[in-house]
């Protein structure tokens, strides 16, 4: 097997949640999600000789996870304004499977997946737990930044708890 080969396998082994977290977080439906995490993966294989050691693995496959996840999101989006939904149909037959779901965590999520993409992604790495340095590192932008949105971004899904519960 070719070093490049062994690399991106161990890269792919392990990461793959961080590819899995950020597929969940812009795909809703089974399909378009391995069809994201696939598209992914070729991008992680078509970049992999030129990561150069700047970043860590895991700020890389962020970086490339979360860019190729808005480029597809975009895409997809744009795809799916055009076609009928059938969403209810399937809603209806996953109901067993969302009862079982902390009440809290769905709404988390569907306030999460409401949010713009930036926003989404910047969510997800401070949910990940990751610093605002290294954010600013996989986002492209400044820790400043990074601090300011994620204070606003926390205050207005508090602010969506808040108008839900009082509804």
């Amino acid at each position: 097997m070719k070093d490049k080969e062994k690399i991106y396998l161990l890269v792919l082994e392990d990461y793959k949640g961080i590819i899995y977290k950020v597929a969940n977080t812009y795909c809703f439906d089974q399909s378009d999600r391995d069809d994201l995490i696939q598209e992914i993966t070729i991008q992680i294989w078509t970049s992999i000789e030129r990561y150069s050691g700047q970043y860590k693995w895991s700020t890389w496959i962020y970086r490339i996870a979360l860019n190729t996840s808005i480029s597809f999101y975009r895409k997809n989006k744009r795809r799916k304004d055009k076609t009928v939904d059938f969403n209810p149909i399937v809603e209806i037959a996953g109901m067993d499977q969302q009862n079982q779901e902390d009440e809290n965590l769905q709404l988390l999520r569907k306030f999460i997946k409401e949010l713009k993409e930036i926003d989404r992604a910047l969510i997800l790495l401070h949910l990940e737990g990751l610093e605002s340095k290294e954010i600013a590192g996989i986002l492209n932008t400044s820790q400043t930044n990074v601090t300011t949105k994620t204070s606003r971004i926390k205050k207005k899904l508090k602010q969506k708890f808040i108008d839900f519960k009082n509804k």
